[in-house]
């Protein structure tokens, strides 16, 4: 679909599925970014200020000037706390132990770079979660083993398909990438080289 060469900056394989669904081939960019932010930031403007971050590193590897390069982090929050991913099994247990019966946000930040020109597109999305027994919470971390997870579950893994009673916003925002956001956007950077 696209002439101009797109560089994911992630190693999120959601948000690499997400972004083949929607027709664009893209060179996958892995690199370790430290993700701590100033201890004083309010948790909405966290996941841009990542992304933000994470580009910054991207950029300065690579050198490609006409090239799209792609960050991206998502957060979960609760009570205007971020959850973040868990430590351990014992940490999403208790992580989810907390999520349950309760509505958290969770807002993604995409950050698009083309040369000298960047852009950060932003989505929030509400999600209602039923309450779950201790049993089944143990029983989804056992199998589905969500540690590498923001909130220590997948939308679209079991927590999503029997507790989440309904959401507020983009589905794929959860998922990590909020596609109907961000394509737009990265459209109008991919026409300004044909």
């Amino acid at each position: 679909m696209n002439k101009v060469q797109i560089y994911l900056a992630s190693g999120s394989p959601r948000r690499q599925q997400i972004l083949r669904d929607a027709g664009f081939d893209f060179q996958l960019w892995k690199m370790d970014v430290d993700e701590q932010f100033p201890p004083e930031m309010p948790a909405e403007d966290v996941p841009s200020y990542l992304a933000a971050k994470k580009m910054y590193a991207a950029a300065r590897q690579l050198h490609d000037k006409d090239g799209v390069i792609i960050t991206a982090d998502t957060v979960v929050i609760l009570n205007g706390r971020i959850i973040g991913k868990p430590e351990d099994e014992a940490d999403a247990c208790n992580i989810l132990s907390r999520l349950a019966g309760q509505t958290h946000t969770v807002i993604t930040a995409v950050c698009l770079r083309k040369g000298a020109s960047e852009q950060i597109i932003t989505s929030e999305t509400k999600v209602f979660m039923l309450p779950m027994s201790m049993e089944e919470i143990r029983h989804y971390v056992v199998t589905a083993r969500p540690l590498d997870k923001a909130g220590a579950y997948a939308i679209q893994e079991w927590v999503g398909l029997a507790r989440i009673s309904r959401i507020e916003g983009d589905y794929y925002n959860v998922v990590g990438f909020p596609m109907s956001a961000v394509y737009p956007h990265l459209k109008a950077l991919l026409e300004e080289s044909d």
